[in-house]
């Protein structure tokens, strides 16, 4: 049982696809704890988790190693490791996690956003924005993006300094106790905040906050918080396309068209049935003409944390994928998660492709600043 579980990709499709209407997600997230109460596993196995879980949902133990991994890059030590193959021979899963480090810059370690940042023009919301924990260091730009975004078109953004981790990384890994801490705190973190609605840009924080009301349903303190917290809970490009853009967007190329494959993260896909709504606002961008990929719906292998726990499984995925989004001759890549984006990298790389992907909130910044794509 525990090899079906530490194999199965938590991508979410059986529930989608089950013509029963079973509520996998539900008979998964409470089967994954009993699996790591009961099933023993191996010193190595036990240490590269402890690290993923002690780290990663962490972000003030994340930001200490930006300057030691900015160096690790700049001074060519990762381009030798890759090159040699060392570390993929001797720690797979220490070399697959190396495989989808992104490129540590400048913008890593900015975290300067204001506390409340006023709407331009006419104020029609005030909303409150989640930053996530991997997000706010190595995806900066896209919080950014999504901050100009929501003022641009009438939202008064709130974003409470003491907001953590979503909880979904311990979430979909079994790890209760952490992951209701996480959940609570990220709670307390708005409570009072009066936002009209609760932003995340990144697919898979997005299913774990909007699932707040069932994590936590058996906490007599928190259950009808939790409810009343993932009431609220919107993905940006579902908030935006519901209430409309207003403001004015421009072409983001000289050319008449720019050819854009949209990428279906899973947990949007599966988990919120969310997909329309990405179209719909890209559709909007002056000249950006949407491109289809065959198996659309095929999940890349990131998968959160999968692709450095099952790294052969991951990669054979995320090579099917790439080839997917490639052949649709589309020259952006629009991906709205992290890991999504990471994993897709990875594989661009290995193929030898070089193609453009952003997160189609930075496209609609763009759009908006009357910038065009570098």
């Amino acid at each position: 049982t525990s090899q079906h579980f530490d194999t199965c990709l938590g991508c979410l499709a059986c529930v989608s696809t089950c013509p029963s209407g079973v509520q996998y997600d539900k008979l998964i997230a409470s089967t994954r704890p009993q699996v790591e109460r009961n099933i023993p596993r191996s010193l190595p196995d036990k240490l590269v988790r402890s690290l993923i879980f002690n780290l990663f949902p962490y972000p003030n133990r994340l930001r200490p190693l930006l300057l030691p991994l900015f160096l690790y890059q700049k001074l060519g030590i990762q381009q030798l490791i890759r090159q040699t193959g060392v570390l993929k021979k001797l720690a797979p899963r220490l070399g697959a996690m190396d495989s989808i480090l992104p490129k540590i810059t400048a913008k890593s370690f900015r975290d300067n956003l204001p506390d409340v940042i006023p709407a331009k023009g006419e104020k029609r919301y005030r909303v409150g924005v989640i930053l996530g924990c991997v997000q706010r260091l190595f995806f900066s730009p896209v919080n950014e993006a999504t901050v100009r975004v929501l003022t641009a078109n009438g939202c008064e953004v709130v974003i409470p300094k003491s907001q953590g981790c979503c909880a979904a990384l311990p979430e979909h890994q079994g790890q209760t106790k952490q992951a209701h801490s996480l959940a609570k705190q990220m709670i307390d973190s708005f409570e009072n905040t009066g936002v009209d609605a609760i932003i995340i840009n990144a697919a898979g924080c997005g299913h774990t906050l909007k699932e707040y009301g069932h994590i936590l349903a058996e906490d007599s303190e928190y259950s009808q918080k939790a409810k009343e917290f993932s009431n609220k809970v919107k993905d940006v490009q579902e908030f935006l396309a519901n209430v409309g853009l207003t403001a004015e967007l421009s072409p983001l190329t000289e050319d008449e068209e720019l050819a854009v494959v949209y990428q279906d993260a899973c947990h949007l896909l599966h988990g919120q049935k969310i997909s329309f709504e990405p179209r719909e606002l890209l559709k909007k961008i002056p000249g950006v003409k949407l491109r289809e990929p065959i198996d659309a719906a095929l999940c890349c292998g990131s998968a959160g944390v999968y692709n450095m726990l099952q790294p052969e499984v991951a990669d054979e995925l995320g090579e099917q994928k790439v080839e997917n989004l490639l052949n649709t001759g589309a020259e952006l890549i629009a991906s709205a998660n992290p890991g999504c984006s990471l994993q897709i990298k990875k594989h661009l790389k290995l193929q030898g492709k070089e193609i453009i992907l952003m997160h189609p909130i930075e496209l609609l910044d763009l759009s908006i600043r009357g910038e065009k794509l570098g």
